[in-house]
């Protein structure tokens, strides 16, 4: 079968997913059998040390985060825990230059990003923004709507193409949010126009409490893509080594000009969906258990310890350092927020309009009274 078909259409084998998830580990951290990984190369040690002190500092900042929220300092948080391999891999796999549109529930990507926690938390604090500069930290604001921050990075890889830059924009986005229509118009126009864009979906299993089964028949998510001309492929979520080599290639393949790539990690969500979910009403304990024990750090500690590349002064380290960032947090985030009320006119439009402007004015005056 030829690679290409008349016009530039790639034949379905081409597009079609692994059989079976990419896999380097084992559920315990060991080789995982066979030839699970198939044509993916093993990710840098140093690479992976990165990955690993990321992953241990997300993991502490996301139980903090949920402890804020408990605490009232946070209006809603919604917990990542078990899904980091997917959250730091996508950061670790991206250029300063490349642009990462997230979801609400990815601000453990944000911190690995760079970003202030501070800042980061700022939407899920209720504030009025994002609470960061998107434009500064190639990073969009996190969507909220299902799906909708879809054609907004199709839109951005485009553009960024047109202009001749090097750039790749990678989406993160739920299981939920492949039954939107955005989800799908982006992949279509992305294959159309040859966009380079990386979509990762985070398969944990539920949208709030529907499950995938409910959500979709198609054989993985990961097929999605066949019917738009678009690559998939399918990787154990859990694994931080084949997160990060499937999507270190599908990012550096986007990039080279081979268009558009659908890649679905399979993990969990082991927390409720947020603070006002009770996941007890439509899961077990028994499915959370057996997650837990599939956990990304712990493997990917076990695989370190192995080949001799981490010892227990490593762990303590990154600890210390997560229970350092963690402090810092929880003590600024302690701190009551200074509001300026003229901000309730700032980034509506370019130009206020007039009657903004005399709004603003009013405010004003009021406020000097």
């Amino acid at each position: 079968m030829p690679a290409v078909l008349p016009g530039g259409v790639p034949p379905a084998d081409a597009l079609l997913p692994s059989a079976e998830p990419v896999r380097f580990l084992d559920d315990d951290g060991g080789p995982a059998p066979g030839d699970a990984h198939g044509r993916y190369e093993r990710p840098s040690t140093e690479l992976l040390r990165r990955a690993y002190d990321a992953m241990v500092l997300g993991r502490r900042f996301d139980a903090q985060a949920t402890a804020l929220t408990k605490q009232g300092r946070l209006a809603v948080y919604p917990s990542s825990r078990g899904q980091e391999a997917g959250e730091i891999g996508a950061v670790l796999a991206l250029r300063e230059t490349d642009w990462l549109f997230p979801t609400y529930r990815d601000t453990m990507a944000l911190i690995a990003r760079g970003i202030d926690p501070v800042e980061a938390l700022t939407l899920l604090r209720g504030s009025w923004h994002c609470g960061y500069d998107p434009m500064a930290t190639r990073t969009a604001p996190q969507c909220t709507p299902l799906a909708t921050h879809a054609p907004h990075a199709v839109g951005v890889a485009y553009a960024a193409r047109r202009r001749g830059e090097d750039t790749v924009a990678l989406v993160l986005i739920g299981d939920g949010g492949t039954s939107e229509g955005d989800f799908h118009e982006a992949l279509n126009f992305a294959a159309v126009f040859h966009v380079p864009v990386v979509f990762l979906v985070q398969n944990n299993g539920f949208a709030i409490s529907v499950p995938v089964s409910r959500q979709t028949a198609a054989p993985s998510l990961a097929h999605k893509g066949v019917g738009y001309g678009v690559r998939g492929e399918r990787v154990d979520g859990n694994d931080p080594l084949a997160m990060l080599a499937v999507l270190t290639d599908a990012v550096e393949s986007a990039r080279a000009g081979g268009g558009p790539v659908l890649v679905e990690a399979h993990t969990y969500r082991v927390e409720p969906h947020t603070n006002a979910d009770d996941d007890g009403r439509y899961r077990d304990h028994d499915e959370v258990a057996a997650w837990k024990r599939r956990d990304p750090i712990a493997r990917l500690e076990a695989h370190l310890r192995s080949a001799g590349e981490l010892t227990d002064d490593d762990v303590a380290a990154a600890g210390a350092a997560a229970e350092a960032f963690a402090a810092d947090v929880r003590k600024r985030l302690s701190e009551e927020p200074v509001g300026d009320p003229a901000e309730l006119f700032a980034h509506v439009f370019a130009t206020p309009t007039p009657q903004l402007r005399e709004q603003a004015a009013w405010l004003a005056e009021e406020l000097a009274r």
